[in-house]
């Protein structure tokens, strides 16, 4: 089983805009829709999209809970979520403008979270999780969840024997790769910061792997590039025209370790989750990929051995 805890969730509100943003002017929109905003969950719709058994915890707002959770039941996405008490669950604003490929996006904090809610998610996790399960923690941390608590709840997951997946960013990345979890999913100055600014960034893959398993650095258009078992993979992803890249490497990170749980090789999960993503950028919301269309894409994603001398 694999479980995603999202501790800061999120609705994304996508706002589409009749023509392009300009400033001092009544920009139109020409519709309004509603999709998942928080990284976990994102990881969740793409583990079931691909058939693989997943369930969604972390935190909710209760004052617009029927707006998410109509959301997560569209998404087909099988959830327990701790609800937060008077709080509403944050939205996220999407910004589509006609004929501009890409988004602008715009975040609210999120709720602050008590040590009462954190004690009810730390007890629901201990009761679920067992050692063969996978947990993906993503996203940012809410008002109230301090490192210590992020510590805390990766010390459990390490106990437990699990494999651990974080897709975090600043002190809260370097927490994990500190605790030493088993799949991180940075961005290259993220690495430099976390290692050295000195070397290059095969070099401080080559530092960070003596703790972290499996590291994806997300390189842009240019691809990514994987660090496993003491070998680097160049990963080139195919060549795509992107409407809104918002959730596309949470789609990434959510088809990279549904495959892997399925017994697929490094290489090919790799592949098909480079595939899943560059469908995800065609699509205006924050969610969609076709399944269909990944495996064709798969076939026009490179894979080469990187050599580190």
């Amino acid at each position: 089983m694999i479980y995603t805890i999202t501790l800061n969730p999120a609705i994304d509100r996508l706002l589409f805009l009749e023509k392009t943003l300009v400033k001092e002017k009544n920009n139109r929109l020409s519709k309004i829709d509603y999709d998942l905003g928080g990284k976990g969950h994102h990881g969740s719709f793409a583990m079931s999209k691909l058939g693989v058994k997943n369930q969604a915890l972390g935190f909710c707002g209760t004052t617009n809970k029927s707006k998410l959770e109509k959301i997560l039941q569209e998404k087909g996405i099988n959830h327990d979520l701790v609800e937060v008490y008077g709080k509403p669950t944050r939205e996220s604003y999407v910004i589509l403008e006609a004929g501009v490929s890409g988004s602008i996006l715009i975040t609210e904090k999120g709720f602050r979270v008590s040590s009462y809610d954190i004690e009810l998610l730390t007890e629901q996790i201990e009761e679920k999780i067992q050692e063969d399960d996978m947990v993906l923690i993503a996203g940012s941390l809410p008002p109230g969840f301090e490192l210590r608590n992020l510590e805390e709840l990766l010390q459990l997951l390490k106990k437990k024997n699990c494999f651990v997946a974080c897709d975090l960013s600043g002190a809260a990345l370097a927490k994990a790769v500190e605790v030493g979890v088993n799949f991180i999913k940075p961005n290259a100055f993220e690495i430099q910061e976390i290692v050295s600014e000195e070397n290059s960034l095969l070099d401080n893959l080559k530092e960070l792997s003596k703790k972290v398993d499996y590291i994806v650095v997300s390189q842009g258009s240019e691809g990514s590039i994987c660090s496993h078992d003491g070998e680097f993979y160049q990963i080139t992803a195919p060549k795509v025209v992107a409407v809104n890249d918002t959730g596309a490497g949470d789609c990434f990170v959510g088809s990279f370790l549904g495959s892997l749980s399925l017994g697929k090789s490094l290489v090919e999960s790799l592949a098909f989750a480079s595939g899943c993503a560059a469908s995800k950028v065609q699509y205006t919301n924050s969610t969609s990929f076709s399944v269909k269309e990944a495996k064709r894409l798969q076939k026009e994603v490179q894979i080469e051995k990187v050599q580190n001398h």
